[in-house]
């Protein structure tokens, strides 16, 4: 395992645990964008550019447009409100830092299986040629869903407006 994919890892794993643990939903949405966009690096890095192509799009593009439109439109909370379901949140995770830090003990432990990583003698070809002329019905269902995702939050944004009036 390289350095910069440990590094990686952990930056992935730390902003996971600051979108789990914050206390502000755009700070979590913010944070959930992070760790998907750093794992989209790591699945490059492993080898799979049209995996990591997805993720970064749909995963960190989309469903955070998604989550940043749906926190616009709910009701904030009290200061009260705010600091009884922290209380309550850290009480459910206290053992998480426990239970993640044995997790990546075993991982390192174990290592990566050989078959999971691309050799460096084996080329996966041009990410354009591969996403453009081999995988076309793939394109044009990731357009598909980004269109939709961006239909919906113009639906939400309309009916938030139709109830302000």
């Amino acid at each position: 395992m390289n350095t910069i994919d440990i590094v990686l890892l952990v930056a992935m794993t730390l902003a996971a645990v600051w979108s789990v643990m914050g206390r502000s939903l755009l700070k979590a949405t913010i944070g959930l964008a992070v760790t998907s966009a750093i794992l989209s690096i790591l699945i490059f890095r492993l080898g799979s550019p049209l995996a990591a192509v997805f993720e970064l799009s749909v995963c960190t593009g989309l469903i955070t447009v998604v989550f940043v439109s749906t926190i616009s439109l709910t009701k904030p909370l009290t200061h009260k409100d705010i600091i009884e379901m922290s209380k309550k949140r850290n009480r459910r995770f206290i053992y998480l830092p426990i239970i993640l830090g044995l997790v990546a003990f075993a991982l390192i432990r174990a290592g990566i299986p050989k078959g999971l990583i691309m050799s460096t003698g084996e080329t996966v070809g041009n990410v354009t040629e591969v996403l453009w002329n081999m995988r076309q019905l793939d394109m044009f269902g990731q357009v598909i869903l980004i269109i939709a995702g961006a239909l919906g939050v113009v639906v939400l944004f309309a009916e938030a407006k139709d109830d302000a009036k």
